[in-house]
């Protein structure tokens, strides 16, 4: 199954997680696609509707999916004048949501919460039954920096390091966002404790809450090949960065769009 989160994390979700360059014209070209088709759009791991939301405003239908209620209600929130977007709260290795889609959408390395290839695959197979013939999907992920994850295997850098300072309406002062990394080379898992601080105007930390830890895999390339062969995907494309660039030693993201194999059935 995926993973949980805080509150603090539903709330502060769109300030700390801006979008990647590119991503967002990436996804729309994709939607409008599928809007010319007459088709429609089903976004997992969705959390506030950042993409989704987006998307839908291209006029196509979009379902977000998500594990946690706290994120759907704050995406419910911002939909309300949106009929062509639903939320379904759902596990994204175990959904059956009775229609098929033209596009499927992981975006935000939310398919890292998949932790073992019973998960991952067990999420694929899911998406494939949920796409239409011909229909595609995309995942996004990261690409792998070796350096950072030896150094977490050395001990560096494994304390709480600032990642975001935000200011919300609902909170006097700011808020820090903190991440402390961890990385277990034996199961591809990398570990992050956030910490969320509430600070006052003058600079003063008035409350501080840890999150439980969260565990990702850390994808490989050819590791997703395989996996996306398995569960009866074809891959149409894996590039670099969300500008269609080449998949690179320095490139920091993956995004893979494949198709449903014509000869895949369910």
């Amino acid at each position: 199954m995926g993973q949980l989160v805080s509150k603090e994390e539903a709330l502060f979700y769109d300030e700390a997680v801006p979008d990647w360059p590119g991503e967002i014209d990436f996804y729309r070209a994709l939607a409008v696609d599928v809007k010319g088709q007459g088709g429609s759009i089903l976004e997992v791991g969705c959390g506030t509707g950042r993409v989704t939301l987006r998307l839908a405003q291209e006029g196509v239908p979009v379902t977000g999916l998500d594990l946690s209620p706290d994120m759907l209600a704050v995406a419910r929130e911002k939909s309300q004048m949106m009929p062509n977007v639903r939320w379904v709260e759902a596990d994204m290795q175990s959904f059956e949501l009775g229609e098929r889609f033209d596009l499927v959408l992981i975006p935000g390395h939310s398919f890292q919460f998949m932790l073992t290839p019973t998960d991952q695959t067990a999420c694929l197979d899911c998406i494939r039954r949920h796409l239409a013939p011909g229909g595609r999907v995309v995942v996004h992920v990261d690409h792998q920096d070796l350096s950072w994850l030896g150094g977490l295997c050395q001990g560096h850098g494994t304390g709480f390091e600032l990642v975001k300072e935000i200011r919300h309406p609902s909170v006097q002062g700011s808020t820090r966002k903190l991440n402390a990394w961890s990385y277990e080379p034996s199961t591809q898992t990398a570990c992050v404790v956030t910490a969320w601080e509430t600070v006052s105007e003058n600079g003063e930390v008035k409350d501080r809450r840890e999150t439980e830890m969260k565990r990702l895999h850390c994808i490989f390339r050819f590791e997703m090949e395989h996996l996306l062969a398995r569960t009866g995907f074809e891959v149409e494309g894996v590039y670099g960065d969300f500008f269609r660039g080449k998949l690179e030693d320095g490139s920091q993201d993956m995004i893979w769009v494949a198709q449903r194999a014509a000869s895949t059935c369910g």
